[in-house]
């Protein structure tokens, strides 16, 4: 489905670098944001000014360059921690170390950026969060190693492969997901799709051999004892879905390896989405069977046009 992620610049740079080095820790310059995230005499020569709740100016001697990516804490909150599964959200800035220009900055979008620290991330971007607390600033030189070297250069940003980049990220909030639906198992109800679980709570989808339902069925699979999902929150989910004719699997985020993060009943996503999530609580597991008015009517992508899409939706978290 969808995914809320940092803004479409950013893309390149966050979401579809999965490779990179992990940096050690080394030398005794001052503390790392993160344990596996060195500090450098190289980030303190940084000067960061600029009002708070804005997007700082960075100052440095061009062009800047680091043999390891390294980190230097700005400010230490004392919010939760960043751990691999958890949703940052943060503002930030980068900036390219050869020349001192804006590469993209969530200042620019008008609110913080969310996203999952897990692989999918730029390595340097996932070494400078993890360890990191809500209510830290923290600035991180990312080597090219572990930015956009094992992707070349990138013309829509300016960067090149050889470019180190600097990332300033003022951390908002910490969310730490579950990690599958857990609550009070419900009655399946008879004539809707069978759901099976793997041991690490992946759904398997067999659809019966019937016609599907004209209108949109929203039942409960598992009963979350969470708080109850709101209109207008963000919402963190593990999804399967499957078309009604065919059982196929079109789209998973347990596939992918990776929970997905998107508002909830303002129309970021499909109407059965909206209708059959809103109120759920977290922890809970849902049956959506959406028929093709509230899903793609037109198709998409793999979906052909009137489709009745089945889902199985654990909701692992939601905030305002």
């Amino acid at each position: 489905m969808l995914r809320r992620t940092l803004p479409a610049l950013l893309l390149p740079l966050v979401l579809l670098a999965a490779c990179g080095s992990d940096a050690s820790a080394t030398g005794d310059d001052k503390v790392a944001a993160a344990a596996d995230c060195p500090s450098t005499k190289a980030l303190d020569a940084v000067k960061l000014s600029g009002k708070e709740g804005e997007a700082p100016t960075l100052e440095f001697e061009k062009p800047f360059s680091v043999k390891k990516t390294a980190c230097r804490l700005i400010e230490e909150g004392d919010g939760d921690a960043l751990a691999k599964g958890s949703t940052a959200i943060f503002d930030f800035v980068f900036v390219n170390g050869r020349d001192g220009k804006e590469v993209s900055s969530s200042y620019d979008a008008g609110e913080p950026a969310e996203v999952v620290l897990d692989d999918q991330l730029l390595a340097g971007v996932r070494i400078g969060l993890e360890g990191v607390r809500a209510g830290s600033r923290v600035l991180v030189a990312i080597t090219p190693d572990d930015g956009f070297g094992p992707q070349g250069d990138d013309p829509q940003s300016g960067m090149k492969a050889t470019d180190t980049l600097l990332f300033f990220a003022d951390v908002k909030d910490v969310r730490t997901p579950l990690a599958r639906a857990k609550g009070t198992a419900v009655d399946p109800v008879e004539g809707q799709p069978a759901v099976t679980l793997a041991k690490d709570g992946a759904p398997t989808i067999t659809v019966p051999k019937t016609a599907p339902p004209a209108e949109l069925v929203a039942q409960p699979l598992i009963k979350g004892k969470g708080a109850e999902v709101k209109t207008g929150q963000t919402i963190t989910v593990h999804y399967t879905g499957v078309l009604w004719d065919t059982g196929e699997v079109f789209d998973s985020s347990w596939e992918s390896g990776s929970p997905a993060s998107f508002p909830i009943g303002t129309g970021g996503v499909i109407p059965g989405w909206d209708k059959g999530l809103v109120g759920r609580t977290v922890g809970s597991q849902v049956l959506l069977v959406i028929p093709p008015a509230d899903g793609y009517p037109n198709g998409s992508g793999s979906i052909p046009p009137g489709a009745t899409l089945v889902f199985v939706v654990d909701i692992l978290d939601a905030h305002s």
